[in-house]
């Protein structure tokens, strides 16, 4: 029977612990889980793992913000994705066994949570229950994907900036007063890149942006007056 206690468990202390995809698992597991389990911490800009790197493990971030990025063989990159705490990656090139095909990448200072390989694999043979966990994960990546599309088709792009703008500083944001304030993690260019337009045209929606009254931005010092409540936050 799957151990449902999570005194001892790797991931019991954690706030993401009752969505993870390492629970539950039966008690011979959580030993084998343990023995391969890590946490490190990572300062802004250290890289996770690299393009073409050999799989380690499956990775999820229980602090910061982290860039799912491709690199390109003229040397530009595309940001593909952000990872927010309580997100899994690496896991497709896991469950395929494969190098990664993106580079990840702490855009804030970060921790991540690894299970090594052999011991996830251990884990998932003698656990259905997480494989389940993971197929999960990944269509929702797939649903996530698909949204982008639609969204691309029919949401404005300036909808879709204050919608990544609200996402950050809904994790990142600092409140003082009536204000919530961040340092914009991301350069123009990977606000481009998510919205899919070229970098100049990201500088003329923030200033369509701040004609609202919602959002200042100065450089990467970002404001927020208040956050609606009925507002949905982007999945980017």
């Amino acid at each position: 029977m799957p151990d449902q206690s999570n005194s001892s468990h790797p991931c019991g202390n954690c706030a993401f612990y009752r969505d993870s995809i390492w629970q539950p698992v039966s008690s011979s597991c959580v030993s084998v889980l343990s023995r391969g389990f890590s946490r490190r911490d990572l300062i802004a800009g250290q890289s996770l793992y690299y393009q073409d790197d050999d799989n380690r493990g499956v990775f999820c971030v229980s602090k910061g913000l982290i860039a799912l990025r491709t690199q390109h063989h003229d040397g530009t990159s595309t940001l593909m994705r952000l990872a927010y705490p309580g997100e899994i990656i690496g896991f497709r090139s896991f469950l395929e066994s494969r190098p990664h095909r993106t580079e990840a990448r702490a855009l804030v200072g970060s921790r991540v949570c690894t299970v090594a390989q052999r011991d996830a694999r251990h884990v998932v043979q003698g656990n259905p229950s997480v494989l389940t966990r993971l197929a999960s994960r990944c269509i929702k990546e797939i649903d996530r994907n698909h949204e982008r599309i639609i969204a691309a088709a029919t949401t404005s792009n300036k909808q879709r900036l204050s919608d990544i703008l609200l996402r950050l500083m809904e994790t990142h944001g600092e409140r003082t007063g009536q204000f919530l304030h961040m340092q914009l993690p991301l350069s123009r260019s990977d606000l481009a890149d998510l919205i899919g337009v070229q970098t100049e045209t990201v500088s003329r929606l923030f200033t369509r942006i701040q004609a609202d009254g919602i959002f200042r931005v100065s450089g990467r010092e970002v404001q927020m007056l208040s956050v609606p409540s009925n507002k949905k936050s982007a999945n980017m």
